[in-house]
């Protein structure tokens, strides 16, 4: 899926430049251009930064709180 339609960049490309150590919304401007242009496309790729970086660790420990 597009996630930057101004500089056509993918969900998945920015997936893989988070793989290879992106962390921030600058790296992804630095390397891919995503959000240089008009910038709606950043929430969404803050969002994929996340994802990607979350810990198992941390993904495990949500799974096993205890419900409300």
């Amino acid at each position: 899926m597009y996630v930057c339609i101004c500089n056509a960049v993918t969900e998945r490309q920015i997936r893989t430049c988070a793989q290879e150590g992106a962390t921030t919304i600058h790296d992804l401007r630095e390397q891919l251009c995503v959000a240089g242009n008009c910038g709606k496309c950043a929430r969404h790729a803050k969002t994929i930064l996340r994802e990607v970086h979350a810990t198992p660790a941390a993904l495990v420990a949500s799974d096993l709180a205890p419900a409300a």
